[in-house]
Order: structure tokens, then C-alpha cells, then sequence
């Protein structure tokens, strides 16, 4: 019946396990890619045997190639451009951290400038926890553009993975998981093309299950440090799933509280663990103050109870033209599930959305490693890799209470699933048939298959203007390099960096606007920046406004017209209007 089904449809979202038409006929392609790299393999492999025994090496190489590999990209693929509420709400928490702040104070006439994920009052401040912005100030801070903090963050957490397989395999699969996740989640994935997050969180899940082994096995208090480090981190970026990430570490620990020796020493390993987290929920608790006045009440809470919780991706009128999203909305527009405060949660709801989700596994998988997730089950029988099914079990069914899903929720877990697909590989490579080795050649033309599947779109997205590039890029199934610009905000920041001098945007919505296509966001400092955004509140509401900017020159800018169109601001002289305050 599954088997059917996966042919029902072409479209990833409506297929049961996410496959797209690209997913069908690259695997065709990368068959026959595949066979001339199998000509090079006996001269690769002693190379990369040598190599894998080099950890340092490996973790440096490892770190570089998605670097390299994305900023060969950068003529065809410029610097990602923020599109998404969560993206503005991130870089406003870099930029305040940039200053040496965790919150703003609150502008004299904040209705101007209220929108999406952002708080105006007890301060001007990003909902969301500092752990995201933290890598964006550093690499604005350090390089310039918020983006480098994006790359770093990706290239932290892909030398990491190599790191943690390293605690649960063999020097040379671990070499090979290192690599998988820089194909999976480098170049051309939107955790490094774009700011809403994923790489830090999937660097924290690295620290925390690859010194968990580490642990058990010396305990050091090295790994104990490393352990609480992973976990401080993933507290600062996702606090919910950071619960679900404690949750795994102390059911792995359960076997060692049955011996007396082994209890003393995790006994002393959490207290390590602990001290080193003192300093997050430290930070925490500050931001809380700082940015809601309480100690104890988050800014995402704080943003809730003030503005509630956003249903659906319809308006009052008309509902989406879908066309018109950007692929991470269109995830959540096709996914998303109604919710309201005074609906109960229901087993047959829950267990819907869970079923639906299955979808966005394939997300963390290339096409071809679903072969190895099938040898994976093999391995469950020891407890090692049943606790790593259990693990990922727990955040899918943690994730799931929340209406909304995107991958980088659980993106502490990214390493476990490459865990899977390198213990699959392994598995399937002890294969014998009639006692000769067979599962070996079958273990490496899947690994060259992925490799195959990344060289594939990659190079499409090298030669980015070619016809045969431009006519099969379109079926490109989970990949969001190519994805551009649908909002039309490059053109008009474009038109708006020509104007010299400082600029005050009015933002005119139209009566069919979708909310969530958001266009108000600003600087830190608001009062500082060179282009101020605002909300159209009307004539006279606006007057209070460009009294307030009396040097800015006022534009107007009505986003939903196709493509968005920015003009003067039409109104009474500012001379008329009287004093600046």
C-alpha cells in the first residue's frame, strides 16, 4: 500500500515520505554519475583512510569545505536576503548584541513600528532566545555581515558531527558521516542560506551525544565540560527542545546508576555538567529582566500573551496565492494546523499531525540513505542504537504538540540522524552472500550516489544561467539556494541605498495582505538607522511621525502590488506641520 502511494504524487509535500520528481529522477542521473567515480575509488580510498586517522585534520577540512563550496557560489547565489519574520527577529537580536545589549528601550511612538515576532513594550526587543542571534553578532561583529555568522555556525557543526561520530564509530565512517552533513547541510541547504537558525542548535546536539559516549567510557571531566557546554548552548537557542535534549541524556545515563562506582562518578560529572549550565540560565534569567521586567517570564511568552498565538496563512478576504510564498512559508502554509487557545489537543489530532510530519524527515536525508535507514533497524538490537531510535522518538513526539513544524526545531538531533544513516552503511557493508563480501560495494555506491546527488545540483547552481540549468533547477526537491527573491525586497532596498541621505518608509498594506508578509522591521536603533520602516497609520497619524524625522525623506511603499511598488510620500509639507519634538 505505501509502496503505491509513493507514486500518487510528484510534489514533496503530498508525498507520504517527502519525495519530490527531483528525488526519482536524480536517483536515475546519479546511477549514472556514479560509475566513473567508481573507476577513481581505489585511488581515493587510501588517502581518505589516512586522512580519517587525523582528527584535528579532519575537523579543519571538514569546517572548510562547506565554506569554500558556498562562496564559490556567491557570482551566481549572492548573500542570502532575509525574507521571514523569524530572520528579522534574529538579525534584531544581533544587532543588539552587537551593542552590548540584550534589549532596547522602548521608542516614544512604537505603534509605528509594530510587527511580527518583535516586542515594543516594556522593551524593543526580539521574542526569541539569544542563541541564533549570538552567532549572527559574531560574525557581523568579526567579518562585517550577519551572514558570516550563519556560515561559521554551519561550518562549526559539520566539523562537530565528525566529532561526534568519531565517540560512536570508526575513524573512517565517521570521516564519512562528517562528509554527508556537509553535502546534506551545507552549500545548498537553507540552514546556510538564510537566519533563522539550525546550525547552532544541530553544533549543540553534536557536543551533547558525542561526549556522552566519551563520558561513559573515560569519565573525564573534559567531556562532562563538553556535555554541559552542548547543552547550555541549545538552552540559549531552543529551550523547549533543550528539555527534550535532557530527556535523552538521562535516559542514556539510567544503565550507569546500577553499579555504585559508576553512580559516584555521574554524580560528580553532573555537578560539572551543572556548573557549566549556571552560566546560560544566568543569561537567561538577565534577558528575561531586561527585556519583559520579570525574572521569570520569557519574551516569547510575553509576546504571546500580548499578541496570541497567529492561525492560519488566509486573510479575511482571499486566501493564500501560494505562488507567492517563500518555500519555508509554503512548509508551514501546507502543514500548518489551526490552532486556537479553546481547542483541546486530541489523540486522533495528534497522531494526524505526526503522521503528516513523516514528510519532513526527508528533510535530514538525501534519497539514497533510506536504503541505509533499512539496515539501521538492524542495528537496534544493541541498546546503544535503540537508545538512539528512542531519542529521536522523543523529540518527534515533543515537537509534535506544537502546531507549527520546521527541521531546524529538532535540529539537535541532525547528528542522530546521520548516526543512523553511517551505522546503516556500516551494517549493510558487513553483508555476505555466499561468503563473499558483497555488502561492502553496496555500502559505497550508496555513499557515491549522495555524492553524486550533491555534485548533481551544485554544479546546476554553479552554471546558474545556463538553459539546461534554468529548466531542470525548478524540480530541485528540498535545496533552498535557488529560491531567490519572491518578496521583491531586494529591488526595493536597491532603490532606496541610491537616495542619499536618511529615508522613512511608510508601509501601506493592501485590504488582501497576508499578515505573516511582513515588511516593518528596523535597526536596533531605530532613531540611528539610515532607512526607517514604518506602518501607514493614516494622514494625520503619519504627521506625528515625519514630525518626529523631520530630515528623512518620506516614502511610500505598498508591497502587495505586483512587483511592490515604492513612491513619494504625498502629504503636507513638514514645514507646515510644526515642531520636532
Amino acid at each position: 500500500m505505501l509502496f503505491s502511494q509513493l507514486f500518487r504524487s510528484f510534489v514533496p509535500l503530498r508525498n507520504p515520505i517527502g519525495f519530490g520528481a527531483s528525488d526519482f529522477i536524480e536517483l536515475a542521473f546519479a546511477v549514472v554519475l556514479v560509475l566513473p567515480a567508481m573507476a577513481w575509488r581505489p585511488w581515493i580510498e587510501p588517502y581518505a583512510t589516512r586522512l580519517a586517522q587525523r582528527t584535528g585534520w579532519c575537523m579543519l577540512a571538514v569546517a572548510a569545505l562547506p565554506v569554500v563550496l558556498r562562496l564559490l557560489l556567491l557570482p551566481q547565489h549572492p548573500v542570502p536576503f532575509p525574507n521571514i519574520s523569524d530572520e528579522f527577529s534574529h538579525l534584531l537580536a544581533a544587532d543588539t548584541l552587537r551593542h552590548f545589549g540584550l534589549a532596547n528601550p522602548p521608542h516614544p511612538l512604537h505603534q509605528f513600528f509594530e510587527t511580527l515576532d518583535v516586542l515594543q513594550e516594556p522593551s524593543y526587543s526580539s521574542i526569541y532566545p539569544i542563541g541564533q542571534g549570538a552567532a549572527l553578532a559574531i560574525g557581523w561583529m568579526i567579518f562585517g555581515h550577519p551572514w558570516a555568522g550563519v556560515i561559521l555556525s554551519v561550518a562549526v557543526f559539520c566539523a562537530l558531527c565528525y566529532w561526534m561520530l568519531r565517540g560512536w564509530t570508526t575513524p573512517g565512517w565517521a570521516l564519512a558521516g562528517g562528509l554527508l552533513a556537509v553535502v546534506e547541510f551545507g552549500p545548498l541547504n537553507e540552514w546556510m542560506n538564510g537566519y533563522w537558525g539550525g546550525g547552532v542548535s544541530a553544533a549543540a546536539g553534536c557536543l551533547v551525544f558525542g561526549a556522552m559516549p566519551r563520558l561513559r567510557q573515560r569519565w573525564l571531566t573534559r567531556d562532562a565540560m563538553f556535555l554541559g557546554v552542548g547543552l547550555a548552548v541549545q538552552w540559549l537557542t531552543r529551550p523547549y527542545e533543550c528539555i527534550l535534549l535532557a530527556a535523552c541524556v538521562l535516559l542514556y545515563f539510567l544503565p550507569a546508576l546500577r553499579k555504585t562506582e559508576e553512580a559516584r562518578k555521574l554524580a560528580r560529572a553532573v555537578t560539572i555538567v551543572v556548573l557549566v549550565m549556571l552560566p546560560a540560565a544566568a543569561i537567561t534569567l538577565i534577558q528575561n529582566k531586561q527585556v519583559t521586567g520579570s525574572w521569570t517570564t520569557l519574551p516569547y511568552m510575553l509576546s504571546r500573551y500580548q499578541y496570541g498565538v497567529p492561525t492560519t496563512f488566509t486573510t479575511q478576504s482571499n486566501p493564500v496565492p501560494h505562488r507567492e510564498l517563500t518555500p519555508p512559508q509554503q512548509l508551514e502554509y501546507r502543514m500548518q494546523v489551526s490552532f486556537h487557545g479553546d481547542t483541546a489537543e486530541t489523540v486522533p489530532r495528534f497522531l494526524g499531525r505526526l503522521e503528516y510530519r513523516v514528510r519532513f524527515y526527508r528533510f535530514f536525508f538525501f534519497a539514497p540513505l533510506y536504503l541505509a535507514l533499512a539496515a539501521f533497524l538492524v542495528a537496534l538490537r544493541e541498546w546503544r542504537f535503540a537508545w538512539v531510535a528512542l531519542c529521536l522518538l522523543i523529540f518527534a513526539l515533543g515537537a509534535n504538540f506544537y502546531p507549527f513544524f520546521f527541521p531546524h526545531y529538532i535540529a539537535a538531533v541532525t547528528c542522530l540522524f546521520i548516526l543512523a544513516s553511517v551505522t546503516g552503511l556500516e551494517r549493510l557493508s558487513r553483508l555476505t552472500i555466499r561468503a563473499l563480501p558483497a555488502g561492502s560495494e553496496v555500502a559505497q555506491l550508496i555513499l557515491l550516489l549522495c555524492a553524486a546527488h550533491f555534485l548533481f545540483w551544485y554544479g546546476l547552481h554553479l552554471f546558474d544561467q545556463q538553459p539546461f540549468s534554468l529548466a531542470l533547477r525548478q524540480h530541485e526537491t528540498w535545496d533552498a539556494i535557488n529560491h531567490g527573491d519572491p518578496a521583491g525586497r531586494a529591488a526595493i532596498q536597491k532603490t532606496l541605498a541610491e537616495v542619499p541621505g536618511k529615508q522613512l518608509v511608510f508601509v501601506r498594506y493592501w485590504p488582501q495582505h497576508i499578515f505573516q508578509q511582513e515588511w516593518v522591521y528596523n535597526a536596533a536603533d531605530v532613531d540611528g538607522a539610515r532607512i526607517v520602516w514604518a506602518r501607514d497609520l493614516g494622514t494625520d497619524e503619519n504627521d506625528k511621525l515625519r514630525r518626529y524625522y523631520p530630515d528623512r525623506t518620506s516614502w511610500l511603499l505598498e508591497p502587495d502590488a505586483r512587483p511592490p511598488k515604492l513612491s513619494r510620500y504625498e502629504a503636507a509639507p513638514v514645514s507646515t506641520l510644526g515642531v520636532a519634538p
